[in-house]
């Protein structure tokens, strides 16, 4: 006998035979695996996938300025590397509790600690020497100056004869 199981994307057949429950369980973890690799994350050695900030891009005449969301972070667990036109932004979020916390029983935790990092590609050259960075309120600014000959050229039109 042949059964069809409707699935999110669709129908997928079931060999003969197979448990219908068995068929939809390895379905749903086929698609659960599909969507969280499309995320491209990296994993620790663990397996748990790696925390990425949230970040603002946004360029100017002459820089390129990113911005990192980095609510609860510390700027000594933060490191930023610039190298080969991607810029690098790793750290960790440490979850620190008073040892009278240990004993209270928590219902829900839904903030997340742990290592994170976030990579981005630079879509114009960048001098190296220039970057700057500052963190402000859980706010990383990175400031990516651009090579000068990258920068846009103003050319003035003459007018008349």
């Amino acid at each position: 006998m042949d059964f069809r199981l409707p699935s999110l994307f669709g129908r997928r057949d079931v060999a003969a035979g197979e448990d219908p429950f068995t068929a939809i369980r390895r379905e749903m973890d086929r698609l659960f695996d599909e969507m969280t690799k499309s995320f491209g994350l990296p994993r620790t050695i663990t397996g748990e996938p790696v925390l990425a900030p949230r970040v603002d891009v946004k360029e100017t005449e002459d820089a390129i300025v990113v911005q990192a969301e980095l609510p609860g972070v510390e700027e000594k667990d933060v490191e930023i590397e610039y190298a080969d036109g991607v810029l690098t932004i790793r750290g960790e979020k440490k979850l620190e509790r008073e040892e009278e916390e240990k004993d209270k029983g928590y219902y829900l935790m839904e903030r997340r600690y742990g290592a994170f990092l976030r990579r981005l590609a630079m879509p114009v050259e960048v001098d190296e020497n220039r970057i700057e960075a500052s963190f402000d309120k859980g706010v990383l600014t990175i400031t990516l100056p651009k090579k000068p000959e990258t920068q846009p050229k103003r050319i003035q039109i003459r007018t008349g004869s």
